[in-house]
């Protein structure tokens, strides 16, 4: 035991040595990895961080279409509710039309007699062009009495003077003169008057048909009227969505204009990036961009493409703008949004939803493109054919009622 013991402890003696050396190694290996990873770093940031502008400041957005009526009335029915998916023109909400139907039946009743009204008036050009043929027949039958008249009293005046005619006979002659005189004035009076009053009536008529005519075309504006207000008691889905935020309730009483629930069409969605003022200077429009969800993580990456920037900071458009010309200023960098489209066939297979947070790095190698949009992006129209359908039902009810009472052979 002691030789061994001995033998030992020189073993340990010459061994003892090493560890600080190995601690150097170990301290210069860490050293080294920094130094590496520094360089790497410093090379990724050179070569390919310099091509790319990235932010965390990113979020989806979208059209919120606010569902409100377009006249007041008792809520009646709900046939959509929060997370429904609803298609372009679906009713979503039914308003009691009892009032408006009240009034449509008044309006077709007030076109109905307009349209007979007018009728009327073109009607009347006939009689009065007859009772003008009747007046010019009176004037050539009282010409006719005129000179009647005229004759037998030359006759009685050359009979005075060897007493053939007494006085009182050629007095009576000279009476139907008078009386043949007075018939030709008023005839030709009448005559007068019968082309005033065609002329006064064909004004109303001239140049218009039954249908184009201003008293039709009044009635059948207040016809559409009525009808619109009739058929916007339902409340129509204008473009394809997910419901959202419902307030409205059963019997609540609403008035024009007031929101009753949110549509968000999730195919129209796009990425407002914020970046800030320094990082602006290499952003172009049709740059591409790489963008993370944080709902779907690192693993899914959409493509999207720059589209627009903002006109403003989101500071000048805030609701209490930063009064910067006070004494206490402190600098703050500011922000610009940054409008990027995003692939529709990716929306379609991983859907994002509006205000969810996004992480964009746009390639900004290419600077080829302009910073500012010189016209509207094709993707910035939206419209909808769902109220334009219901004015053509409208324009179709007012010409039934025109036909049905314009009677044959109308103009």
């Amino acid at each position: 035991m002691t030789e061994a013991n001995t033998s030992a402890a020189p073993l340990a003696a010459t061994t003892q040595p090493a560890a600080p050396n190995s601690k150097r190694a170990k301290a210069l290996k860490g050293v080294a990895l920094v130094v590496l990873l520094g360089l790497a770093y410093g090379g990724y940031e050179w070569y390919i961080g310099r091509q790319e502008e990235a932010t965390d400041n990113a979020y989806v957005q979208g059209n919120v279409v606010q569902i409100t009526p377009q006249v007041g009335g008792t809520v009646t029915a709900i046939f959509a509710d929060d997370t429904d998916f609803v298609k372009a023109g679906q009713a979503l909400v039914q308003l009691d039309p009892a009032d408006a139907k009240v009034a449509l039946d008044q309006a077709e009743a007030n076109l109905a007699q307009a349209v007979r009204q007018v009728r009327a008036l073109y009607a009347n050009n006939s009689t009065l062009g007859a009772q003008i043929a009747v007046r010019e027949s009176d004037i050539t039958r009282a010409r006719t009495d005129l000179a009647r008249a005229t004759d037998d009293l030359n006759r009685r005046q050359a009979l005075v003077g060897n007493g053939a005619v007494s006085k009182e006979e050629l007095g009576h002659a000279q009476s139907q003169v008078n009386l043949a005189q007075n018939a030709l004035t008023a005839a030709q009076a009448g005559v007068t008057a019968a082309r005033e009053q065609l002329n006064s009536n064909q004004t109303l008529t001239e140049g218009t048909r039954i249908e184009s005519h201003p008293s039709v075309l009044a009635a059948s504006a207040k016809l559409r009227e009525a009808y619109l207000a009739v058929h916007r008691a339902a409340l129509p889905a204008p473009v394809d969505g997910y419901v959202a935020k419902r307030t409205v309730q059963l019997g609540q009483r609403v008035a024009a204009g007031a929101p009753l629930m949110s549509l968000i069409p999730l195919n129209q969605l796009w990425v407002d990036a914020n970046f800030k003022e320094v990082q602006l200077r290499n952003i172009r429009l049709g740059q591409p961009v790489k963008l993370t969800a944080d709902v779907y993580g690192t693993r899914l990456e959409y493509k999207g493409t720059v589209v627009g920037m903002g006109a403003g900071t989101g500071a000048a458009f805030a609701l209490l703008p930063a009064q910067n010309a006070t004494g206490n200023w402190i600098k703050v960098v500011q922000r610009v949004p940054v409008r990027i489209a995003l692939d529709a066939q990716q929306l379609v297979s991983n859907p994002l939803r509006v205000g969810l947070s996004m992480e964009a790095s746009v390639d900004i190698s290419d600077q080829s493109g302009k910073s500012l949009s010189e016209a509207p992006h094709p993707t910035s129209a939206v419209q909808t054919q769902v109220y334009a359908d219901m004015d053509k039902g409208a324009a179709d009810a007012a010409h039934k009622i025109i036909l049905a009472n314009a009677g044959k052979g109308s103009k």
